[in-house]
């Protein structure tokens, strides 16, 4: 029912697991991939697992927080692919740190990479989107409703909601702009949360378990297809009940 045949779709932060979990499904439906992370080497695995089934695939490097790397990123992938119909923009990091202990350089490391990579890279590839095209950034639970030890990453997801936003308006009709809310995934991001409070979280989750990076890309796939043709602007929280909105 979803189908990227013929469609180019660059993925930032494809070496972690929600981002992969989307390459590896658009890839599935027949996009043309472009994986993009801190470093290319370590996606030349996945690049190979999905060389047989995508519409082509090839691997960047980019730091996301350096604004000229995102405009050399979306160039090259541009050019290589004749534009790009979908960023999947899943870049991040999530340390945790007190505010009462915090630095001025770990706030401004978290930010950078947040939040200023979120603003770099959907900057960057405004000039080469195709008509129909989608953008779907990832927020957090978090930026919602906050999160012990966390507050740096939170204000930057809140941030990142309320600039996608901003983004859908500008952008329309042209493009649509989503973001994807993810609460306690099973991922390696998420490990220390869990081993600190996982039965805490387990508890207070309608759903009793916690969610997959797949079933998030699921609902990143479904944004970025057609069949969410009339969907822009919108906040999809994937969190198995856990913030109710």
């Amino acid at each position: 029912m979803i189908s990227f045949s013929g469609k180019t779709v660059l993925i930032t932060g494809a070496g972690g697991g929600i981002g992969r979990e989307a390459a590896r499904l658009m890839a599935r439906a027949g996009a043309r991939v472009a994986l993009c992370d801190l470093a290319a080497g370590p996606l030349d695995a996945l690049a190979a697992e999905l060389a047989p089934v995508a519409g082509g695939v090839s691997t960047h490097a980019a730091d996301v927080s350096d604004a000229q790397a995102c405009q050399a990123l979306a160039r090259e992938v541009a050019a290589r692919h004749g534009g790009i119909d979908c960023l999947v923009h899943s870049a991040g990091i999530y340390p945790e740190q007190r505010v009462q202990d915090m630095s001025d350089a770990q706030w401004r490391k978290l930010m950078s990479i947040n939040l200023d990579g979120t603003f770099y890279m959907c900057r960057a590839v405004i000039p080469h989107l195709a008509d129909g095209s989608a953008i779907v950034t990832l927020a957090s639970l978090a930026g919602h409703r906050g999160s012990f030890g966390h507050a740096h990453y939170s204000a930057s997801k809140g941030a990142v909601s309320s600039f996608s936003k901003s983004l859908a308006l500008e952008l329309a009709p042209r493009t649509r702009v989503n973001i994807v809310a993810p609460g306690i995934i099973a991922t390696a991001m998420s490990e220390p949360l869990v081993r600190q409070k996982g039965q805490t979280l387990l508890d207070a989750t309608p759903m009793k378990r916690f969610g997959t990076a797949a079933e998030v890309a699921g609902v990143i796939a479904f944004l970025c297809s057609d069949l969410a043709a009339f969907v822009t602007g919108e906040t999809v929280h994937v969190n198995g009940g856990l913030y109710i909105v």
